[in-house]
């Protein structure tokens, strides 16, 4: 199977434009694309997160969420930086709903619990092939997310950190070099 492709900022408003025409759920499908692309979660992260794993006890909007094992992939915890924008989108989603329980799940199912991963894979596609990019995968927002970042300079070894990655070889493949990149490069001689 080929790699998920890498979407392009212009695509990414693409899907934000489709996922507003959502309804009631348009809020719930904006911040799971956004964890995605914005914080390079996993789909079955993204399903596996609670209320109480993105809020403070004084309900303010953390800067990082301490994943467990039982949320990750490969039986280590990690932790995901949230940067300023995506730390407003969050708030602003929990603003509009009403939430008693931090122990609920951020991202509710239509039936009102947990997505499973494989239900959030799912709706990742059917959201990408409504934007009208059927290559696009549950894992094109983290390699967005990467390979945007690598674009600006950042560090292979921060990526690694970042994607919560043993080898640095994970990292790199899912990196995407463009023209762009190699030209920024060329002018750095």
């Amino acid at each position: 199977m080929s790699q998920a492709k890498v979407l392009t900022e212009v695509e990414l408003k693409r899907v934000l434009a489709v996922v507003a025409q959502h309804g009631i759920l348009a809020a719930r499908n904006r911040l799971a694309v956004l964890l995605s692309h914005w914080a390079g979660m996993r789909a079955g992260e993204v399903a596996a997160l609670k209320i109480m794993d993105v809020v403070n006890d004084d309900g303010q909007v953390r800067d990082r969420i301490h994943l467990s094992v039982e949320q990750t992939k490969g039986k280590r915890g990690r932790t995901v930086f949230i940067n300023t924008k995506l730390q407003r989108e969050i708030a602003k989603y929990l603003e509009n709903r009403k939430w008693a329980d931090e122990r609920k799940p951020l991202i509710l199912s239509s039936k009102g619990g947990h997505f499973t991963p494989t239900s959030m894979v799912n709706l990742f596609k059917r959201i990408y092939v409504q934007a009208g990019l059927p290559d696009c995968r549950s894992h094109s927002g983290r390699r967005s997310y990467l390979t945007n970042l690598a674009n600006k300079g950042v560090s292979v070894f921060v990526l690694q950190q970042l994607a919560g990655h043993r080898s640095i070889q994970t990292t790199q493949r899912y990196v995407t070099v463009n023209e762009d990149m190699m030209v920024k490069a060329a002018e750095l001689a």
